[in-house]
């Protein structure tokens, strides 16, 4: 029997689109399918023969019908206006494919036991980013749960995972799902979801789930048949937008906002991660961003948990997390690429795509100092002033990598970071990330230097759409690079993506992730890293030593200073503003972290420092 508590908790909002169970042994079903003018639903229950029932549809366009002695699990499917065969826009689970019949799911089954569980305050968020088929040797949800204690040890505290929507085939980043509540089959199903959730919530590891309302995956896409879900006002990069301001838009509008509602209430997810909201066209009064905020609010605050919304958007418009009393639309924070990518240009010198925008030491100052460098400032890539003043926010507004899904995965041959760094610089890399003043984002395996690329891969069944993906994939990288990019569709694609955990085995694997775990304890210990204001942190840097230093100020008048520098060669620092001397807390030279330095931590330092090529000291002012 499910937890008391939890039904109690759980009853306060219920998902009345697709099937839903009740006590009685019947089952609800309700569709909103206004392009047509008769729907049925055909029930397939393995130990009997298909039946089909008339549905009643109402002036908004839902169907409705509740039919009596139906199990859980039985599969169905909508026939619309008496031809077509569909599953259902709301099904909870697709066992087969996304065009196969749905199943029916009774979601108070499940025996959760995370009671307790409040969930995570912002400022103490350090993200993990997974994708759940190339995390582990099976690839599930199971296998993520076997991965926990790992994360536990490594410090992290909260698991971010890629879309897990129903999509095309067995294997996908998670961006072409077509069933938004229904959880891919391959990863383990609902039950497998929810059992990874209560797992992490036990190990005291919060969930953030990424999301994707800003387009739907090109096959199994039935909505069209349904109503007016698509815009043809607005094009994405993947298609037709989705309708959040056309006639019909308040439907379709509930339609994602639940599913949001859903994956809080029916999985205990405690955040959201919105994908790309930059290619989200809203121009109502009220924009869908902070009406679906507002809900997610509202509906945590009567569960009493913490959920925080975020967002993706390379807008740097810091509108999307300014409070409504600002005018804004209130999320909780919102990545911000600029860190990444001035970073990137630093370490590496590429200089294609939106890497043109950066190119000096001054760039990754001004992000680690107020988040935005492009903040109303002429995009040369962009050819236009782009982006909005940000320095006056807290550092937990912003998420910030140095390696993401999209910086690894949208590469040619999807290498990562350390495929282009030494051993020294990526060392660096983690000491720029965790001591920065923002939520920091660990892409899976990044923590131990994992040497497998993380590349594009698809299962789509559609061979024209696949021939599309193949051509359109090499044609975005003819520019840069005459070799064939691995085939999308290959099963050796997406195995040559899993990450291999033997890696741990190698000294100098296990020096980085010693590095990790060291920093992400410093970071929890010194808590002016959990919220930093920009009034807190001074940033001062060198163009011609390629050198960076922060110095941040807490509120029990600790005083720490960290030095990166971000070039092969050695320089001496003079610490701006310092008349004190500095006691070293970390120095990623040292033996414990594959460095040469034979000497304990503790050094003290006048305000000169002496810093090695991609060398990082972290210090604290006596």
């Amino acid at each position: 029997m499910p937890n008391k508590k939890n039904k109690k908790q759980n009853s306060r909002w219920k998902l009345k689109l697709g099937a839903s169970p009740e006590r009685d042994g019947a089952v609800s079903f309700c569709v909103w399918a206004p392009h047509c003018k008769h729907v049925d639903v055909k029930i397939v229950d393995g130990q009997k023969s298909p039946q089909v029932f008339p549905m009643t549809k109402d002036d908004q366009g839902y169907f409705w019908n509740r039919i009596p002695n139906i199990s859980t699990g039985s599969r169905y499917l909508y026939i619309l206006d008496h031809e077509r065969e569909r599953p259902d826009p709301a099904s909870r689970f697709q066992p087969q494919s996304v065009h196969a019949a749905s199943a029916i799911v009774d979601p108070k089954e499940f025996r959760w036991t995370d009671v307790k569980w409040k969930g995570l305050k912002l400022e103490e968020s350090i993200f993990y980013e997974i994708h759940v088929g190339t995390f582990s040797e099976s690839g599930t949800f199971d296998g993520v749960i076997e991965k926990l204690p790992h994360l536990k040890q490594l410090g992290v505290t909260c698991l971010e995972i890629m879309p897990v929507a129903q999509f095309p085939g067995w294997r996908n980043w998670g961006y072409d799902g077509v069933n938004l509540f229904a959880v891919q089959n391959s990863y383990g199903g609902p039950e497998g979801l929810k059992k990874l959730v209560n797992a992490a919530h036990r190990q005291g590891l919060a969930v953030c789930l990424d999301v994707v309302y800003n387009h739907f995956g090109p096959e199994g896409n039935y909505l069209r048949e349904f109503g007016p879900y698509f815009s043809h006002k607005y094009q994405t990069p993947w298609g037709e937008a989705v309708n959040y301001d056309d006639i019909s838009s308040h439907h379709v509008r509930d339609y994602i906002i639940n599913n949001a509602l859903y994956w809080v209430h029916e999985y205990h997810v405690d955040a959201l991660r919105l994908d790309a909201v930059h290619a989200i066209y809203d121009f109502s009064a009220k924009h869908i961003l902070e009406e679906l905020n507002d809900r997610v609010q509202a509906s945590a605050q009567k569960l009493g948990r913490a959920v925080h919304v975020i967002a993706e958007s390379d807008l740097n418009d810091a509108k999307i997390i300014r409070s409504k009393k600002e005018k804004g639309f209130g999320l909780a924070a919102q990545w911000s690429d600029d860190f990444h990518h001035a970073f990137h240009v630093l370490a590496t010198g590429e200089h294609f795509n939106y890497y043109d925008d950066f190119s000096k030491v001054e760039d990754f100052a001004q992000a680690w100092q107020s988040s935005f460098v492009y903040d109303w400032k002429y995009s040369r890539f962009r050819r236009r002033f782009h982006g909005s003043f940000a320095g006056d926010l807290p550092g937990e507004r912003f998420v910030v990598c140095t390696q993401n899904h999209d910086q690894v995965g949208n590469r040619p041959f999807g290498d990562r970071l350390n495929q282009q760094l030494g051993f020294e610089a990526e060392k660096t890399a983690a000491v720029a990330l965790l001591f920065s003043p923002y939520l920091p984002l660990i892409f899976m395996g990044q923590e131990y230097g994992e040497k497998a690329p993380f590349q594009y891969f698809i299962d789509h069944e559609d061979e024209s759409l696949v021939k599309a993906v193949r051509e359109g994939r090499q044609q975005e990288f003819d520019m840069r690079t005459s070799q064939p990019v691995p085939d999308p569709k290959s099963e050796q694609t997406f195995k040559k993506s899993k990450l291999d955990w033997e890696l741990l085995k190698n000294p100098k694997h296990a020096y980085l992730l010693k590095l990790y775990r060291d920093l992400i304890l410093l970071r929890k210990k010194y808590g002016i890293l959990k919220k930093c204001n920009p009034q807190s942190l001074k940033v001062h840097f060198s163009e011609k030593h390629k050198w960076v230093c922060g110095i941040s100020k807490s509120k029990r008048k600790e005083t720490l200073v960290t030095l990166l520098s971000l070039s092969p060669n050695s320089c001496v620092v003079s610490i701006p503003g310092l008349k004190k001397n500095i006691q070293e807390i970390l120095n990623t030279e040292d033996a414990v972290y594959g460095g040469e330095l034979l000497r304990p931590q503790g050094t003290i330092y006048s305000r000169k420092i002496t810093l090695a090529g991609w060398n990082a000291v972290i210090g604290k002012v006596l």
